[in-house]
């Protein structure tokens, strides 16, 4: 492989790798624009309208250890397997319950597509395990890029098969939902499996102590910042489908501004790679705080369809930069002997707040209105951004003492 270059086997397993985040990004997508919207008109209360998205990200942070413990044993290409197949069960178990109009069985098919998640973001880490130091950004920012496919597919899927099904509306899209998941399969099937670098079983109780790998403020402070970035993000998107519609704009205006939002959370994965390299890891993560910051302002200065667009695209350009950024700090604080622990670990905390904050956006949303949860936001980004700020002084103070005790 070239110093600054990902070639060959590497380069095909990460394009393959970028197809399933396209196929797999559509996954939460699809339940996010409509899970709020499904859940209020089968239970018929605004307070647990957003259940079913929250559901769904408490199945995909429950189903991250096991994902990991299934992958140590099968592989990640047998993993990714399994993951498809949940994501198939799922979309079918959600028509189901449409088209029996039970709310509990709807909950359930996006419990398992949360399954199928669980499996998903591990993309970025397999191809960011299987390339050099100084190309995990670039390996991770084009796994990502595949989410800007997502951002279409969903979109269209949506609006295509929305009403394919008159008496049943959305069942259609629950039902692609399941289609987009088995499309992924043969995908799998060309991934080189000796490429992936999967950490063996009988090896995952090898390197440091869990417990001393926990005490590193870097990564405490990494996996802070990956917990706030996909929070936050999670916690407005999640509200803004049903904060749009109660404001009198139509499914179609908020589906083709998750389209945007999806598209801005992708689409600077094309360079955000470069930017880590060129401004540095906790630089960038900091940029995307400011930028979940400025959504909520955004947000909070209007109710038109320009005022919730915006600031969608704001949200996923933050969220591009700071999870990014935040996933790239956290692969420079383990040994690759740990690898598997230290990712099952981020990511139970990181989607473990994703789905806490999801269910609290509903409730939020019913009491306090589009107003009080964009304001709630504020303080959560500045003292994260205090965090980073510290941790970058840390880091400048000990590389100046370095320097001077090597002089």
């Amino acid at each position: 492989m070239t110093h600054n270059t990902l070639t060959g086997e590497v380069r095909r397993n990460t394009f393959i790798l970028s197809g399933l985040q396209a196929l797999g990004g559509a996954n939460p997508a699809v339940v996010v624009a409509l899970g709020g919207l499904v859940g209020e008109a089968l239970s018929h209360d605004p307070e647990i309208a957003t259940l079913p998205v929250s559901l769904f990200n408490m199945g995909m942070a429950i189903g991250i250890l096991p994902a990991a413990w299934i992958m140590r044993k099968l592989g990640r290409r047998g993993g990714y397997f399994i993951g498809s197949i949940l994501g198939i069960a799922g979309g079918l178990t959600a028509f189901t319950g449409i088209a029996k109009a039970s709310f509990l069985l709807f909950c359930l098919g996006t419990v398992i597509a949360g399954f199928y998640s669980s499996y998903v973001q591990s993309y970025r880490f397999a191809a960011a395990d299987s390339v050099p130091t100084n190309l995990r950004p670039k390996a991770i920012s084009w796994v990502m890029i595949g989410g800007l496919a997502a951002a279409v597919i969903a979109a269209q899927v949506i609006l295509h098969t929305s009403e394919i099904l008159p008496d049943l509306p959305f069942a259609g899209t629950f039902f692609a939902q399941a289609c987009l998941a088995a499309l992924a399969l043969p995908l799998i099937w060309f991934l080189r499996a000796d490429s992936l670098h999967v950490q063996p079983e009988h090896s995952s109780h090898s390197g440091r102590p869990l417990g001393q790998i926990l005490r590193n403020p870097r990564l405490i402070i990494s996996i802070i910042a990956g917990m706030v970035a996909y929070s936050l993000m999670s916690f407005m998107m999640t509200a803004t489908p049903l904060a749009m519609v109660h404001h009198g704009h139509s499914v179609r205006e908020s589906t083709l501004g998750i389209q945007w939002h999806i598209l801005a959370m992708f689409g600077p994965s094309f360079f955000t790679g470069h930017l880590i390299r060129r401004f540095g890891k906790i630089n960038i993560t900091i940029t995307g705080m400011l930028l979940l910051g400025s959504a909520s302002l955004v947000a909070l200065s209007g109710l038109s369809v320009a005022h919730f667009w915006a600031s969608l695209i704001l949200l996923g350009l933050g969220w591009n930069f700071g999870f990014i950024g935040a996933t790239t700090l956290v692969t420079d604080c383990y040994h690759p002997d740990e690898r598997n622990k230290v990712q099952a670990v981020n990511d139970f905390l990181v989607f473990g707040s994703v789905a806490a904050s999801s269910f609290s956006s509903g409730q939020l949303l019913a009491v306090y209105g589009w107003d009080g949860i964009n304001i709630w936001s504020l303080p959560v980004v500045a003292v994260t951004i205090l965090l980073l700020l510290i941790l970058a002084l840390y880091e400048r103070h000990n590389r100046q003492h370095i320097i001077a005790a090597e002089g």
